[in-house]
């Protein structure tokens, strides 16, 4: 009866075995391996940061440990850092200028600061940045220095082009003899450089300015904790983009929108008319047109985020069509809701940049509509932070879904699939010269 019972048992075993193996090979890789990675939950069961995640960005060992190559006692001059545009895009320009300073065995003398009106801009960046927290924490990394020698201060920088051109810019080659030979220069990066070339020590000078040595000055960083402690908890930190000059700058057509919102878009058109015909639909197709706050409303639904969320809403002045998320998630507050009028209308742009990009570095979770220089630096610090609930919304994806004529529930089920899988992988979550990557 015994030996019978085991002959039986063995039996059921290598049967039910066989039984696998034919299911192995009969069904796709790819459904066992969503299996695995996800488990069974499907849109409207968890939210989108209840899904599993295979892989996560850390800031990389070589450059948290400080093992790194003694400065030379004698310098090649001294580098001024020119920096442009928005706030975020002048701290990647300075941080990338830290980077070069240190590969050319540079001085780095503080940065300029564009002023433009059209920025409503007028602080530098001891404004924004506390310049004593900045050196001390450079220090090994790069030297830095407040005032120039006597010799050089009462000159102006000489300014090298390294705008962008064809392959990929040396400089050795195209900025070294012009320090070599001035002793002070002024440079903006360029946008074709190689990071991924440089020295240990050349990265590491970068990673150490952007992410342990750059942080706001007492008084702004005051302001910023008093925001964040104003915001309602839990929160999730949205930067929307739908203002009239991105959406003219896209060249993206929106024929779906109000009056209002389409005279203030042919307002910042200028001479950039938007694409038309099939040019519209294949530039919408590639992901370069910004999602409407109404698209926004639906892709937050479809990855089932509660509509009683509280969400901070990191947006710049004039956003446009707001109604169609506030119809939806009505838990929403801003810069200007929660300041004081006088506070809100003092306050130039880098300064309200600088209150987002605090509030969206220390917030629960972190959801950008796009994919801009905002929005690397929030991913980054909040990965240094350990900070993982981040994500990034698929234009590409979304236009893709929504011009195969999906509607309703079946889209809302393939977006929900499509970010599952951007979150659980890690895309797009930290910048790769300073983050490496761990599976988990």
């Amino acid at each position: 009866m015994v030996v019978f019972s085991v002959k039986l048992f063995f039996s059921i075993l290598v049967v039910s075995l066989s039984l696998l193996f034919l299911l192995a090979l009969l069904l796709p890789s790819s459904l066992f391996s969503q299996i695995h990675i996800y488990g069974e939950a499907s849109l409207g069961e968890v939210d989108i940061w209840s899904v599993r995640r295979l892989v996560e960005w850390r800031p990389c060992n070589w450059w948290l440990q400080g093992h790194q190559t003694a400065l030379p006692l004698q310098t090649n001059g001294y580098i001024r850092v020119d920096c442009y545009g928005g706030l975020n895009q002048m701290r990647r320009d300075f941080c990338d200028g830290v980077g070069i300073a240190r590969l050319l065995n540079a001085t780095l003398v503080l940065p300029k600061f564009e002023v433009a009106s059209y920025w409503n801009e007028t602080s530098g960046f001891a404004d924004v940045y506390d310049v004593d927290y900045f050196i001390k924490h450079m220090n090994g990394f790069v030297k830095v220095v407040k005032e120039l020698p006597p010799d050089i201060a009462s000159k102006e920088p000489v300014r090298v082009d390294c705008s962008k051109r064809k392959g990929q810019f040396d400089y050795f080659e195209s900025v070294l003899p012009s320090l070599l030979k001035h002793k002070y220069i002024s440079i903006t990066p360029a946008m074709s450089q190689r990071r991924d070339r440089y020295p240990l020590y050349a990265k590491a000078a970068l990673c150490q300015a952007c992410y342990k040595a750059l942080r706001l000055t007492r008084s702004l960083e005051m302001k910023a904790s008093q925001l964040l402690d104003a915001i309602p908890k839990p929160f999730l930190s949205l930067h929307l983009r739908f203002e009239p000059d991105m959406v003219a700058y896209s060249q993206c057509e929106y024929p779906d929108l109000s009056p209002a919102s389409i005279k203030a878009i042919e307002a910042a058109q200028v001479d950039r008319k938007p694409w038309t015909g099939e040019l519209a639909r294949v530039w919408r197709l590639r992901g370069k047109c910004p999602l409407t706050p109404n698209e926004t409303a639906l892709i937050l639904q479809s990855l089932s985020i509660p509509l009683t969320t509280n969400i901070y809403l990191a947006a710049g002045d004039g956003l446009m069509e707001i109604e169609g998320l506030i119809d939806t998630y009505a838990n929403i507050v801003t810069k200007s809701s929660l300041l004081s009028r006088e506070d809100f209308t003092s306050m130039h742009g880098n300064t309200k940049a600088a209150l987002d990009y605090y509030v969206s570095i220390n917030s629960d979770s972190y959801i950008a509509t796009y994919f801009g220089n905002m929005d690397k630096m929030v991913s980054a610090m909040r990965a240094f932070n350990g900070l993982y609930k981040t994500l990034f919304f698929s234009r590409r994806g979304f236009a893709q879904l929504t011009s195969q004529g999906l509607n309703g529930k079946e889209l809302k089920q393939a977006l929900w699939k499509l970010h599952r899988d951007d979150f659980a992988k890690g895309r797009g979550s930290a910048l790769s010269e300073c983050f490496c990557e761990f599976k988990l």
